[in-house]
């Protein structure tokens, strides 16, 4: 990889942590990362979430072990290193705290597809623990939960998401924040329709485009940018 490429990557890597602070799908915390060759690009710990540039990016081993940056990976960098090691197909991975999801693990309610790119990232295993993925053993935990899915959620705590570029990554997230949002709105007035698995497989389908996948990501950018 070049200079440039992995400036690039660092480039979007801070774009989609501002992106997903902006939506509300993340806050003071979070973090997402890119598979760089044996290690990952992630997230500083301490770097605020809204203001973050390649500058708060980091070089980091699947041990934790700083390569480059000025500071620390998050306390959560076991949930990446864990994934990668398990899944060698997913190049980017984003985890958050996002409410509306978050509203459903608490309560005893699992993720229903209720619109349509809401199937992406169904079905939706849940790891049955509020517990940080700050050690080894937690992020075994949680890979195999995920198993070779594109998403999982965190038992009252929040949820992760990956694909094969940071993009994928991102766009995932937020189509599962917003049918988690649509489905606790749906539940307040009546039983949400649930998409059937016809219509499950017909969405998939046609929604799991890398086109797609870029204009998702080209709206959420054009909003932050304004």
């Amino acid at each position: 990889m070049t200079d440039n490429e992995e400036k690039t990557q660092k480039e979007q890597l801070a774009l989609c942590l501002r992106m997903l602070e902006h939506n509300g799908i993340i806050d003071f915390n979070g973090h997402a990362s890119i598979r760089h060759g044996d290690g990952m690009l992630i997230n500083v710990g301490s770097a605020t979430r809204s203001r973050l540039t390649a500058d708060d990016i980091c070089l980091v081993d699947l041990d934790g072990n700083l390569l480059e940056g000025n500071g620390k990976p998050p306390l959560e960098f076991h949930l990446h290193a864990g994934i990668y090691r398990a899944r060698p197909d997913v190049g980017a991975i984003c985890h958050a705290h996002p409410k509306w999801s978050t509203y459903l693990t608490m309560t005893g309610h699992d993720y229903l597809p209720v619109f349509a790119q809401g199937t992406l990232v169904y079905p939706m295993p849940v790891l049955d623990t509020p517990d940080s993925i700050n050690t080894p053993e937690m992020a075994e935990r949680l890979a195999a939960v995920l198993g070779d899915g594109p998403a999982a959620l965190m038992k009252s705590h929040g949820a992760v998401a990956v694909g094969g570029t940071i993009t994928e990554a991102f766009v995932l997230l937020a189509y599962l924040e917003e049918n988690a949002e649509r489905q606790f709105r749906a539940l307040q007035i009546g039983t949400p329709y649930c998409f059937t698995p016809e219509q499950i497989a017909a969405a998939q389908a046609k929604l799991r485009n890398p086109g797609l996948f870029q204009r998702t990501w080209d709206h959420f950018r054009a909003k932050l940018e304004g």
